[in-house]
């Protein structure tokens, strides 16, 4: 089939609108949107109210950990998070931490003990063996904010000692603290580093400054009204939010709804100089960009509610808030834009204003500028081009052999000085490595005896205790049964022990803690944990393990169970939305192919990348998340790409439409593709690991798309491949004349 480009030089009388409503409706929309972002913009600063960091909180309810999480409470008061106190001696003193230290460290505790964020009693300080160092516990409660509260304690703990004591705030309420500080700069830092970034290069691209602050003005309103929903659903409980996932809404948001902007803003540019009409090149533009705006960010969201699938809730949940977001992205590019261009016109590109030129044909000067140069080069070597590329992402997708992704020890999730990992390092020196994380056991009144056997048995114990009524809340127990208390006794004949405390017995089960000989955190302790588990499945059956080292545990397994099932999920739903978009079966399957292979050599020149910077390796979410923005947003570029090839093939014949097609969306795309790499760079000035890897990764692979295999790959196999491409649909067929 061929047809001739439009190209009008007034607006069709046919579809001529009333001056008034050409007034009111742009007026209707941007006064809309203006409302619901006064609305929605005052919730950044309230995302804490409605966001949570417990690891726990997001595993299955059917997680083992979980299980014995949702128990504790019938042992311990409250759902206090214990905060591990360690005090070290001076430096060089023979003597340790003397009776004088220990006394003042006594009375800075009980000063402690009186803080507003502090659930339960707070321990002595208990010494350690070499007398050099002391660790006392104190319980913060869990509905406070751990960031401030380990402040204040900090604080409170850092007068009144002698001089030369040096004090550190561990265990899993430092660790907490520790991540709440560094996603303390979500709302500001990180929303300030994407909006300059993004600024910058849309200056460059349009060199104007109207017309990019109507596109951030786009994504800004888009991520209000976004938020705005999340944060009343996670208040009503229907999702889960934490600062992760306020992270990467913030810079979805921002990237998408820019890069559907520039796609718009695209499309009006070009009417623009087919009409001398605003409102005509407003609908032509709307009509030329809404199919690959809504496809786009279709598939965006049906890969991101892949995610709804994962067994563990913090993948589940960043699923739908993120599609919220792309909701308002899409919308906002549809609405909000088209009505700020529609009132500003063609000043709105000013002072480089695109002129009416009725003579001007639609693909413009086809072999001037880069892109015209890209498709002579295509057109001459189309064979020796896609191969090229193609081996060149093949070896680069060998690094992949080299990722780490089995999860990293929490200490370790926070980039840059930790003072809990330096505690716990501290710990580790002069008392068992896992104190104060203790592993948990729940098991049947009954069974103590066997049950603590097992745990005594285990080479990564150290010790072992029962929750009891006693003054410490556990005692002690070994081989022979529980020990006494040490309590005196006023019976004849003088002071003795105590007779042995009743543990306390909850649902007809009793709590065992066994403290690691390992960090918590390590891989050791995770295998200590995966041991006792299969000792207790002969044992104990009724048992079940649980604590910090079973969380990071049932963490990684379910993390991993999710990455089997949901990439090939991902690339299924992309291909089925693909092959009714394009109408056809080969193109979708070869685009796919493609992203796969871009996927494949981001993770494999990230993970080379990864381990000569020294990273502890990776979380088991880092590759799926990766793949699941990499292979949705990629596929973006290929429909914006692919949608106008299709349309210039209905014209112009395959071959030539796919060098028409590059040409005209080669700029636009790269200019996004830029967009999107440096919002989601921005996401590395959150000190933490996981977003910094993610960031690396996205970053990397959008700009490998965008300049490699959307510009390079994909339309020289397209042209090489010919009219096939579009099999099984009638463009596949005998071309009309004169159309290749």
């Amino acid at each position: 089939m061929r047809s001739t480009p439009h190209v009008a030089s007034s607006p069709d009388p046919h579809l001529r609108v009333p001056r008034w409503l050409r007034v009111t409706v742009p007026a209707v929309l941007i006064l809309a949107w203006l409302v619901g972002a006064a609305i929605g913009g005052p919730y950044f600063g309230r995302v804490d109210e409605v966001s949570s960091n417990d690891r726990t909180a997001y595993l299955p309810a059917t997680a083992e950990a979980t299980e014995v999480q949702g128990r504790l409470s019938g042992f311990t008061e409250g759902d206090a998070l214990p905060a591990i106190i360690v005090f070290v001696a001076p430096g060089g003193s023979a003597d340790g931490l003397t009776g004088d230290d220990l006394a003042a460290v006594d009375e800075r505790l009980k000063v402690v003990a009186g803080l507003d964020a502090v659930d339960g009693a707070v321990s002595p300080a208990i010494p350690s063996d070499d007398g050099a160092a002391a660790q006392a516990f104190v319980p913060l409660s869990g509905s406070a904010d751990l960031g401030e509260a380990t402040g204040e304690l900090r604080e409170t703990l850092s007068t009144g000692l002698p001089d030369g004591v040096e004090v550190y705030i561990t265990g899993p309420a430092g660790f907490s603290g520790d991540l709440v500080s560094a996603f303390a700069g979500i709302d500001g830092i990180l929303l300030g580093v994407a909006l300059a970034a993004v600024l910058v290069i849309l200056i460059v691209v349009y060199r104007s400054l109207l017309l990019p602050l109507a596109v951030l003005a786009t994504s800004m309103f888009a991520l209000c009204l976004a938020l705005l929903t999340v944060w009343h659903l996670a208040r009503s409980g229907v999702l889960l939010l934490s600062g992760q996932t306020q992270g990467i809404l913030f810079i979805l948001v921002i990237g998408a709804a820019t890069d559907y902007a520039l796609l718009y803003v695209a499309r009006f540019r070009e009417e623009l100089a087919h009409t001398p009409d605003r409102w005509t090149a407003t609908r032509r533009a709307l009509l030329g960009s809404f199919e690959p705006i809504l496809a786009s960010g279709g598939t965006v969201i049906a890969g991101l509610l892949c995610l709804l699938l994962s067994e563990l809730r913090s993948n589940s949940a960043l699923g739908p808030v993120a599609a919220v977001g792309i909701v308002f992205a899409m919308l906002a590019a549809l609405t909000l834009l088209p009505a700020l261009l529609l009132a500003l016109g063609r000043a709105a590109f000013w002072p480089r204003r695109p002129a009416y030129d009725p003579a001007a044909a639609r693909a413009g000067t086809p072999d001037r500028g880069l892109w015209g140069r890209v498709s002579r080069g295509i057109r001459t070597r189309p064979r020796t081009i896609w191969i090229t590329t193609a081996v060149a992402l093949a070896l680069g997708a060998a690094g992949i052999t080299q990722l780490q992704a089995s999860g990293v020890p929490q200490s370790e999730l926070v980039l840059g000085s930790s003072e809990a990992r330096t505690g716990q390092e501290r710990l580790a020196e002069h008392f068992p490595a896992g104190s104060g994380s203790p592993v948990y056991v729940v098991a049947p009144q009954g069974e103590l005896q066997r049950a603590a056997d097992v745990l005594l048995r285990e080479d990564g114990i150290a010790q072992v205790a029962v929750t009891a009524d006693t003054p410490s809340g556990t005692a002690p127990v070994t081989a022979d049964g529980i020990e006494a208390a040490g309590r005196p006794g006023g019976v004849a004949g003088g002071p003795v022990e105590a007779a042995a405390p009743e543990p306390v017995v909850s649902d007809g089960a009793v709590l065992l803690q066994g403290t690691l000989g390992d960090a918590a955190d390590s891989a050791a302790a995770e295998q200590t944990v995966r041991d006792l588990r299969t000792a207790y499945a002969d044992a104990v059956p009724e048992a079940l393990v649980g604590g910090e080292s079973a969380t990071d545990l049932d963490t990684n397994d379910a993390s991993i169970r999710d990455r089997a099932l949901i990439v090939p999920l991902v690339l299924v739903v992309i291909l089925l939305i693909l092959m009714p978009l394009l109408r056809a079966v080969l193109a979708p399957v070869l685009l796919v192919l493609t992203t796969v292979l871009s996927f494949g050599t981001a993770m494999g020149v990230a993970a080379l990348v990864f381990n000569a910077v020294g990273f502890p390796g990776a979380d088991p979410a880092v590759p799926l998340f990766g793949f699941v923005f990499l292979v949705a947003l990629g596929i973006d570029y290929n429909i914006f790409l692919m949608t106008r090839v299709r349309e210039e093939s209905l014209a112009h014949g395959t071959r030539e439409g796919v060098l028409r097609g590059l040409r005209l969306t080669g700029g636009i795309i790269t200019s996004a593709g830029l967009v999107l790499a440096a919002t989601f760079t921005a996401l590395a000035v959150i000190p933490v690991l996981f977003l910094a890897q993610l960031a690396f990764i996205v970053a990397f692979g959008v700009l490998l798309d965008t300049f490699a295999v959307r510009s390079l790959l994909v339309p020289a196999l397209s042209y090489d491949v010919g009219r096939a491409i579009w099999w099984p649909s009638r463009l596949a067929g005998p071309p009309a004349a004169g159309n290749p």
